[in-house]
């Protein structure tokens, strides 16, 4: 058939003699089949426009019918009127370029989102320091270690959270937002400088040892931990003060800065994506860190080395909260007043309606009302009693492998500049699970990777005889495949939560109205931390006293941890149902 559609063609172009190749006319007889030989065989692209270019009320060339085709009509039109389909030819594949600026988000949203990402960027690089430091100091103090952390989470850090919380909602009910967090931000930078330039120098007069000695002498073994808090008191709120700037700073103010400036596709988009420059932060501050113990380690007989370096982070800590607060300053000034970036009736409308003034009891009674609020919580105790499960009985094999104040702030530091690398791959998958599988999924992975890789540590602890020689055959100690084994345990543990369970928590409070994501956010994350925390703190403590030691517990725990995933897992399903209707409820109020 075709072959005979071309002798036909070439037939037709000798009798009606056919001028150039650039623009001929076609004879009204040409059949279909001759049209679509030529627009599937046709000319080169580059003569489409020449034969565009031919006068209107010359007969429509093959060439220009060949050219409309490419353009993806896909259909051809006969001489009296009628169309019939050709095959139609794959569009132009865009360019390489064109691909990369398709991916890069519209200035009113650049405007926005670079700030936001410096932030938290600010907020993890003061995070990390102050993590590292906060374990390096209360675990080596005089007489201390790390059984003294599980006393610390549940007898100081919960009701330093519960106080806060009671404190900000009543600043959230007297003040703007904006204020609020200049109120909470800048007192955190004033005691850390402190810390290191007054307090610290000091510590030989502050801390009792003296009188601590005398009570521990009439009291029973078992009371060394909670008077290791007593006889370091300064430690021990240099620690609190460290653990609260990441539930406060990081989880409530942040976020819930972010929640006012970003919409719900936005955040499903860059959410995942903010992480890449905390991460970053990760990173340098863990090489921070190491680069501050190697000076720490060269100092010369007669300098106290820790009083030296806590003047180096803390000093790295203020400077980057001055920028922290510098940025924040900058999208209130910029950012928040621009109609592209913010919807600015909604945050007249916000500013317009009066704030509901509730009481501790009252806004405990109305945040446990709410299905919503109590999944979100369940999320977040369950992640602070489950990691701490883990992280507790690994940090307690670290010491036993780094006794040394150095050696154990310098893997420290590699251990959060190593947490900072996976997380940036983790974030960039979190953005592509996200699209694909959408948020129930997404708050899936964070619990699915916390249980595999602690009952791995878990079953490493349990039957470390049985490992032995194959720890043996790596050229290292049980001990040592223990704390590496924990550490990526730990590692993948919060790369997930970072980069997955951050985001989902996040993205689920931005259909709630505003109490609900004040009062319930400071609630949920304020002292739903501390309290999973201190929860995972206090089961530790209860199986110490009966089983004897952490080691013969371990057992125990690893079944705790598997009925804590069940309970996780029914939350994010819960959840999810309410995130989907709320998300549903609230797309047809805007329509």
């Amino acid at each position: 058939m075709k072959l005979a559609a071309l002798l036909l063609l070439a037939l037709q172009l000798h009798l009606h003699e056919l001028p150039s190749a650039a623009g001929f006319s076609a004879p009204p007889s040409l059949s279909l089949s001759s049209r679509a030989i030529i627009a599937s065989n046709g000319v080169n692209n580059s003569n489409c426009a020449a034969a565009s270019s031919i006068s209107a009320t010359r007969p429509m060339s093959l060439h220009q019918r060949g050219c409309r085709q490419r353009s993806g009509g896909g259909l051809l039109r006969m001489s009296d009127g009628s169309e019939a389909a050709a095959a139609a030819l794959p569009p132009a594949k865009s360019g390489f370029f064109e691909k990369i600026k398709s991916k890069i988000p519209p200035a009113s949203e650049r405007k926005k989102l670079l700030p936001l990402g410096s932030m938290f960027f600010f907020i993890l690089f003061n995070y990390t320091i102050l993590r590292d430091t906060k374990d390096v100091l209360m675990v080596t103090a005089k007489k201390s270690g790390a059984e003294v952390i599980p006393f610390i989470k549940t007898y100081v850090n919960l009701p330093a959270a519960i106080g806060f919380t009671a404190l900000y909602s009543k600043l959230c009910d007297k003040m703007e937002q904006r204020d609020v967090f200049y109120a909470c931000t800048i007192p955190f930078l004033i005691f850390f400088m402190a810390f290191a330039f007054v307090i610290y120098p000091n510590v030989g007069i502050l801390h009792p040892h003296a009188f601590v000695d005398k009570v521990a002498a009439a009291l029973p073994v078992g009371f060394a931990a909670p008077l290791a808090i007593v006889r370091n008191w300064s430690f021990a709120v240099f620690y609190v003060m460290a653990e609260m700037w990441g539930s406060v700073v990081a989880s409530l103010l942040f976020w819930s800065f972010a929640n006012e400036v970003t919409t719900v596709e936005e955040a499903k988009k860059y959410y995942p994506l903010f992480g890449l420059g905390a991460n970053v932060a990760l990173i340098f501050s863990g090489q921070y860190v190491r680069f501050v113990s190697a000076l720490r380690a060269n100092l010369p007989p007669g300098v106290d080395p820790w009083g030296m370096s806590l003047k180096y982070l803390m000093g790295a800590v203020f400077a980057s909260g001055g920028c922290l607060v510098g940025i924040f300053s900058y999208m209130q000034r910029k950012v928040m007043t621009d109609p592209a970036c913010v919807d600015q009736e909604k945050q007249a409308a916000k500013k317009k309606k009066k704030k509901t003034k509730m009481g501790l009891r009252e806004s405990a009674k109305f945040l446990m009302s709410s299905p919503y609020i109590r999944d979100l919580a369940m999320l977040v105790i369950s992640y602070g009693m489950c990691i701490n499960l883990v992280e507790v009985s690994w940090k307690s094999k670290l010491k036993a492998a780094f006794p040394d104040p150095n050696a154990y702030s310098a893997f420290m530091g590699n251990f959060s500049s190593a947490t900072g690398s996976v997380t940036l791959i983790m974030m960039l998958l979190g953005r592509k699970i996200f699209q694909k599988f959408g948020w129930r999924w997404a708050a899936m992975v964070t619990p699915s990777m916390i249980g595999i890789t602690g009952l791995i540590f878990y079953a490493l602890t349990i039957f470390a005889p049985f490992f032995a020689p194959i720890a043996a055959s790596l050229g290292t100690t049980p001990l040592m495949l223990a704390v590496i084994v924990g550490a990526a345990q730990n590692i993948l543990s919060k790369s997930a939560k970072y980069s997955l369970f951050d985001p989902c928590k996040e993205m689920a409070y931005i259909p709630l109205d505003q109490d609900s994501k004040t009062k319930g956010k400071a609630a949920v994350d304020v002292v739903g931390n501390p309290l999973g925390k201190s929860g995972g703190a206090l089961i530790q403590q209860i199986l110490i006293f009966g089983v004897g030691s952490l080691a013969a517990a371990t057992p125990w725990l690893a079944g705790i941890l598997g009925v804590l995933l069940f309970f996780w897992y029914k939350a994010v399903n819960s959840l999810a149902g309410q995130f989907e209707e709320a998300m549903e409820a609230g797309g047809e109020e805007e329509e």
